[in-house]
């Protein structure tokens, strides 16, 4: 049976509890991690001057070197080899939430991102997937919101077509029931539209080649981007002969 941990309101200075316990988007929920990781970072840093610096190891280290000759407390733990101060808690379900706040913090990941990023990290399964889900129940996790943004953004910023973006969340882990549904956001005329954008944009470049360097050219650049050889022959075909281009024979296979 899979243990369930209390989640407190607020779990840590810095978290508030309404930014925890609602799934309303990810832009309050990415703001409560960034609280959260700010807030231990400033724990840690009181530790004396150069604690949180690469300058201050060698001193920060020194500080510690003293403390444990002088038979302290922190000596014998160390040298039975447990974690020193707070940082790294003992409870694993403790240990699979901060990491996935930390990685959270800035932009949204997949589930299996997380669940990979755990495994390597050594989380148990069943700490690893209490955390999972509970962070889904809140709305830190959704595969879907993240595959649809994933697409906006990829589409309109790189130009990729659907081919390429099902390539993309597929290695990220999402399910393929929901990447068909982030994909059929893009109709086969606004992916040509971007196709003849991205084209229009490169033409210049490839003036003074050769016709058939030329097509070769544009049309692998969108072969490269995911579209299909036979709409990317038409929409270079389409602007050569715009451009006054012979294009006779432009639709054979490239």
């Amino acid at each position: 049976m899979t243990r369930r941990t209390e989640w407190p309101d607020s779990p840590e200075p810095g978290v508030p509890a309404s930014g925890y316990g609602n799934a309303d988007g990810f832009a309050a929920e990415r703001g409560a991690a960034a609280d959260h990781v700010g807030a231990r970072s400033g724990r840690r840093s009181r530790g004396g001057p150069g604690a949180g610096s690469g300058f201050g190891e060698g001193a920060g280290r020194g500080a510690r070197s003293g403390t444990r000759s002088s038979g302290s407390p922190s000596s014998s733990r160390a040298g039975k080899g447990e974690p020193r101060g707070s940082e790294e808690p003992r409870d694993p379900v403790e240990q699979a939430r901060n990491i996935c706040l930390r990685l959270l913090t800035g932009t949204p990941r997949t589930r299996k991102q997380l669940a990979d990023a755990l495994r390597k990290r050594e989380i148990p399964d069943e700490a690893a997937e209490e955390v999972l889900a509970r962070f889904e129940d809140v709305g830190l996790i959704d595969d879907a919101a993240f595959a649809g943004a994933w697409v906006e953004s990829r589409h309109h910023g790189r130009g990729l077509a659907r081919r390429a973006l099902v390539r993309e969340l597929r290695t990220k882990g999402v399910d393929s029931a929901v990447i068909d549904e982030a994909v059929g956001q893009l109709d086969a005329d606004q992916e040509e539209e971007t196709a003849r954008e991205l084209v229009a944009r490169k033409l210049r470049s490839t003036r003074g080649l050769e016709r058939d360097k030329r097509l070769r050219r544009l049309a692998g650049m969108l072969a490269r981007k995911g579209y299909g050889e036979g709409m990317a022959l038409r929409v270079v075909r389409q602007a050569l002969e715009e451009e006054g281009e012979d294009a006779e024979g432009l639709d054979e296979p490239f």
